[in-house]
Order: structure tokens, then C-alpha cells, then sequence
């Protein structure tokens, strides 16, 4: 049974890795009501916070940036009800994600969703109370906790009949 699971993941995991390389290598802009600096190397953004990198498009309540560890390795925590993250495929097909916090470290092109998490590609849905997303190795692994299971949802793909 573990096989099967690993198998789909894998499966879901691939098609979501051909997101457009050049998104990662276009700036970041970080629109929101409020900005404030907590402290040294820490960014607070509050109230219609949207980060857009090419066709990354994340929404939430509160985005939170911690640079302390230097440039280049900053980590993006964003919190909502839920946080909302979309991007378009190399194929135009788009991949949404939402949850009550999303953190993305650029460096390691890792997205790590949590509470509530869901992930959608191409009719396909994961469900799970944690899911992790890493584009560079392109792996996908979700996890429950003691009130959920994941959940895996596939459409079937139309028959054109003559």
C-alpha cells in the first residue's frame, strides 16, 4: 500500500515540477497595506499581502521574511485563512495550492504547507494536514495527523467517443 502512495505522489510530484524556470529568476514584489521591521533582518508584511515572482502569485493575511542567515537564503512564512499560492506550468497548465501557512525558501526551492493543506494540478488534488514540496528534486510527500488522513483525488481524463 505504501508503494501505491509513493507511486502517486511521485506521479503528481513530476508534473508539477515543470513550472517555468524563469519564475525563479525573475525579481519578487511584496505588495501589502503594511510593512514593519520587527527586528534586524526581519520584514513583518500585514493585510492584503500578494508576492508575485513571474507567474508565482502568493496571497495572504501576514508574510513574514526572515534574511538573518544572508542574502540569498531567506526564508518567506506566509499565515491566512488560508494562504493561496498559484503558478503556471510550462504548459500553461496551472498548479494552486492553499493553506493556513505556506513557508517557501527560495534557496532550496522547498514550499511547505500547513494546516488544511491542498495542493491541485491538472484535475488532481492532495489533501493532507502537512504537505512538502520540493521543485529542485521534484518530491512530494504529505503527512495527516491524528484527525486526518491525506487524500488523493484524481479525475479521469475525458474519452473523446467517435
Amino acid at each position: 500500500m505504501n508503494n501505491k502512495i509513493m507511486s502517486v505522489l511521485l506521479l503528481l510530484s513530476s508534473s508539477v515540477v515543470l513550472a517555468q524556470q524563469p519564475d525563479y529568476s525573475q525579481q519578487i514584489q511584496i505588495d501589502a497595506d503594511n510593512l514593519s521591521s520587527l527586528k534586524e533582518n526581519v520584514l513583518t508584511y500585514r493585510s492584503n499581502v500578494v508576492v508575485t515572482q513571474g507567474s508565482l502569485q502568493m496571497k495572504a493575511d501576514q508574510l513574514e521574511i526572515n534574511a538573518s542567515a544572508g542574502k540569498g537564503k531567506e526564508v518567506y512564512v506566509a499565515t491566512g485563512n488560508p494562504v493561496s499560492y498559484s503558478q503556471l506550468l510550462a504548459d500553461g497548465q496551472p498548479v494552486t495550492a492553499k493553506a493556513n501557512e505556506i513557508r517557501y525558501e527560495p534557496a532550496s526551492r522547498m514550499l511547505i504547507l500547513t494546516g488544511d493543506a491542498e495542493l491541485a494540478q491538472s484535475g488532481s488534488v492532495v489533501k493532507a494536514s502537512t504537505i512538502r514540496y520540493n521543485v529542485e528534486k521534484q518530491e512530494l510527500s504529505a503527512q495527516s495527523d491524528e484527525s486526518k488522513r491525506v487524500t488523493t483525488i484524481f479525475t479521469p481524463e475525458e474519452k473523446n467517443n467517435p
